[in-house]
């Protein structure tokens, strides 16, 4: 408790007031913004985390939270006392470890940085925090704010080399995984880590609330670590300045200026900060634009660009082999033979259509082809570790003896099994199973490179590969690369992308800071102009990264139909995205020539409820096959203005998350749509062999839960030709449809006509109906289906879709200039 007040001393944009104290914990600094106030005790020890304007003091009382401490021989050291010297606050530790920490107050958060470390030589690492708050209600464990009803409190680390974290990996990989979904909430390592995109990292739920940190490490030493598989990897010395000038901000606000708060603090520290249209691209309503992933050449690119306008999308995003090989990142010549060039005017040319091109990424993954591995291996490709040659071997030895197997035989993620000497690279079959240690079954002068004599003593090394059968980079190397990346965005001026394969620059033994490397490097490097309109996204998040990227976008479709490949995943990240302040994004969807106006409007209400964008596959054969194509392009189009401009009511998204209900729109003005709920429900009329006299219909029992109305439905033939189909509804209304279905052919109705279609959507016949026939109760109805199989083959089925309107509401454009 406070006795009284004993000084103040104002300097340019601190003020720090000191306290008398009359207990050895009692409060010696408080460090003020216009909205929350920190206090620091005689031990270093935190005191308070409170709302300047209710007073509110949101620190816990369950555990101690330390401004600073750090790490000795593997134990953490906390401070022995405390001290304040104008901007200077000091913690000194046992051994004569003393840190002078520089504090800033501004009006919207307080800056700490490690301006020196006394005796640091044998610090570890530093730890800003744990900061322990009663905060719970939102944990943003990614971005590191944690929100409760009125109040948020946030740490933001102010450099790439301060981890948002906690060294819960030696690695300084974070965890990866859905921490509210584990039952455990101390556990961070789970057996799913590292499954998802999530990070744990400078927010994290505690039992009494939550807990902000954040961490540096010394790392002017070779380390040990486990990563990629591997129980030992070699982390090089990496030479940053060490822990000395590691700097984070933290801050308290209003729960509803959180946001904004984080991109004050970008401007004011110089973090990276990228704009779509002129506007903070995490604020920008275009952050989630949707967009079309297509292959496109020099030759065809005019023709991508119609079918993104087709679909109403501003961005295209190019597929198929850019580059020649991944690494020195040279444009791949079957689709841009005029290179930077070539791929600069399909820019121009889609830029005075208003649509921006961007590509894909594989970080820092190098192919086995580029100049970077062949014919003269860059000696800054990424390495296991190493050991020597005991016995000189010439060009045609194809077994090598060797000091120590430690590095060779971890086999679970070698999939390349390469070792360097020299410029020659070797494949290797296996290790020997006892000393003396041999590399057996070696094939001399891999990937084309010279294959050598090599002496006695020489150096051997196990270099660092990927599943994807690539070579990656040691940190000198991802920057490199990185550089070159940027400089194909600044000649061409493409304006998305992603990193994908991210995670694979922890081969710098960096862990998080080196998947932060690449693109943090990419952006420092980019034009300014190019800084203006940014669309960034990757496969991993970190804390740090969290400045430069735009979204994430993940969801794959490439392991089972529309609707169902990655459905819960892709729907689980929308709560994740929403806590750490990023845009929502459903992931890659591909558009087949199977695919119907039902499936893509599924994804269209999903992306309208849960407010995110998604990415569609589609390419121009498979566009030019399907039939519903042209209205598909129109029906992205129109969802897309009226999500963008947040046109549909709070009430209709909510429906819209609902994975089961169905929704369609409907143009009926130039600014006016009707939106409708559509309950439908499948069914599946078998092909059945019974005994003699007994019923082969099957009965559907349909729950309308609209007013009585007449239905629509949809009739699929599987394996075999149907005939003679009927329906008989509540038990008294028999209606014949005197066609015959194909085996993969669709019959689906719409308002007072039936259209036969093949499995691509493409017409084959239509037929006028009398809708009258198909009027069901509110409520209720049996439907007995009947129909004859030409196949006897009991795998033959009828699937039956029963579509009725729940509610009919009309949406207006809330932006027309959208």
């Amino acid at each position: 408790m406070v006795s009284g007040l004993k000084n103040i001393v104002i300097v340019t944009t601190l003020m720090i007031v000191w306290v008398a104290c009359s207990q050895l914990d009692s409060t010696i600094a408080e460090f003020k913004t216009t909205q929350f106030i920190m206090g620091v005790d005689a031990h270093g020890l935190i005191t308070s985390l409170t709302d300047l304007t209710s007073g509110t003091n949101y620190l816990s009382e369950d555990s101690s939270s330390y401004l600073m401490s750090v790490r000795v021989a593997g134990q953490v050291k906390f401070p022995q006392s405390a001290s304040v010297e104008e901007d200077i606050l000091t913690l000194h530790f046992e051994d004569n470890i003393a840190a002078r920490i520089n504090v800033e107050e501004k009006e919207t958060h307080l800056v700490f940085e490690l301006v020196s470390l006394v005796n640091g030589d044998v610090v570890e690492l530093i730890l800003w925090g744990p900061y322990q708050t009663t905060i719970n209600k939102i944990i943003g464990e990614t971005v590191g704010v944690v929100r409760g009803d009125e109040y948020a409190i946030g740490i933001q680390s102010l450099n790439i080399k301060t981890l948002g974290g906690y060294p819960w990996n030696e690695s300084d990989r974070m965890p990866a995984f859905d921490i509210f979904r584990q039952g455990d909430l101390t556990d961070m390592h789970p057996d799913n880590d590292g499954s998802v995109l999530y990070r744990v990292e400078a927010g994290s739920p505690t039992k009494s609330g939550s807990s902000l940190q954040a961490y540096s490490r010394n790392r002017s030493e070779e380390r040990i670590i486990s990563d990629f598989d591997h129980e030992k990897i070699v982390a090089p010395p990496y030479n940053d300045g060490g822990v000395t000038g590691s700097k984070i901000a933290l801050f308290g606000c209003q729960v509803g200026e959180a946001l904004q708060n984080l991109g004050a603090i970008e401007l004011a520290e110089g973090l990276p900060h990228p704009m779509i249209d002129g506007e903070w691209a995490k604020t920008s309503e275009h952050a989630a634009a949707a967009y079309l992933i297509t292959s496109f050449t020099e030759k065809n690119v005019e023709q991508a660009i119609e079918l993104t306008k087709r679909a109403g999308l501003k961005y295209l995003y190019h597929y198929g082999k850019t580059f020649e090989s991944w690494g020195h990142f040279e444009l791949f010549d079957g689709e841009f033979p005029n290179g930077i060039e070539g791929l600069r005017k399909c820019v121009e040319k889609a830029e005075a259509q208003g649509v921006k091109l961007g590509t894909h990424c594989l970080s820092n993954f190098i192919t086995t082809n580029d100049p970077y591995v062949t014919p003269v291996p860059d000696p800054r490709l990424a390495k296991v570790g190493s050991s020597v040659i005991t016995e000189d071997i010439d060009a045609q030895t194809t077994e090598i003896t060797i000091q120590s197997p430690d590095f060779f035989n971890q086999m679970k993620n070698n999939n390349l099994k390469t070792v360097m000497i020299g410029e020659e690279l070797i494949r290797y079959g296996r290790v020997s199973d006892a000393a003396p240690w041999k590399l057996l079954d070696c094939q001399r002068g891999a990937f084309d490179t010279k294959a050598s004599a090599h002496s006695t003593g020489k150096t051997i090394s196990k270099l660092l590969d990927h599943g994807y059968k690539v070579f990656l980079t040691e940190a000198d190397l991802t920057v490199e690369m990185s550089e070159t990346l940027a400089e194909l965005y600044n000649k061409t001026g493409l304006r998305q992308i992603s990193f994908d394969g991210l995670e694979g620059n922890r081969s710098t033994g960096l862990g998080t800071y080196g998947e932060s490397l690449m693109p943090y490097t990419w952006y420092n490097s980019l034009a300014d102009e190019l800084k203006d309109h940014l669309i960034i996204d990757a496969s991993r998040t970190t804390h740090f990264f969290w400045h430069i990227y735009t979204r994430m976008n993940w969801g794959e479709p490439w392991y089972a139909g529309f609707r169902e490949s990655q459905t819960e995943y892709r729907f689980n990240n929308q709560a994740y995205f929403k806590r750490n302040y990023m845009p929502g994004m459903l992931g890659w969807f591909k558009m087949t020539p199977e695919t119907s106006l039902e499936d893509m409007e599924w994804l269209l209400a999903r992306s309208a409820g849960y407010e995110a964008g998604y990415a569609l596959v589609a390419d121009a054969e498979s566009l030019a096959q399907n039939g519903n194509s042209d209205k598909i392009l129109e029906l992205i189009g129109d969802w897309e203005k009226l999500r963008i401009s947040d046109s549909f009511s709070e009430v209709q998204k909510e429906l819209m998350r609902d994975n089961t209900k169905e929704f369609s729109i409907e143009r009926v003005g130039d600014k006016e749509w009707n939106w409708k709920e559509i309950h439908n429900e499948i069914y599946t009329h078998e092909n059945k062999v019974r005994q003699p006299g007994e019923p082969l219909y099957t009965t559907l029992n349909f729950n309308n839960p609209g007013a009585e109305q007449s239905i629509d439905f949809i009739l699929t033939a599987n394996n075999s030709d149907v005939s003679n189909i009927t329906f008989e509804i509540n038990n008294y209304k028999k209606i014949e449809l005197p066609l015959t279905i194909k085996a993969g052919q669709i019959l689906k109705s719409e308002s007072n006509k039936l259209t036969l279609f093949d499995s691509r959507w493409q017409v084959i016949k239509a037929y006028d109906i009398d809708i009258a026939d198909f009027v069901l109760n509110q409520g209720d109805n049996a439907i007995a289906v009947d129909c004859s199989f030409a196949n006897a083959d009991k795998e033959s089925n009828l699937k039956v879709e029963i579509k009725s309107i729940v509610a009919d509401e009309k949406v207006v454009l809330s932006n027309p200039n959208i």
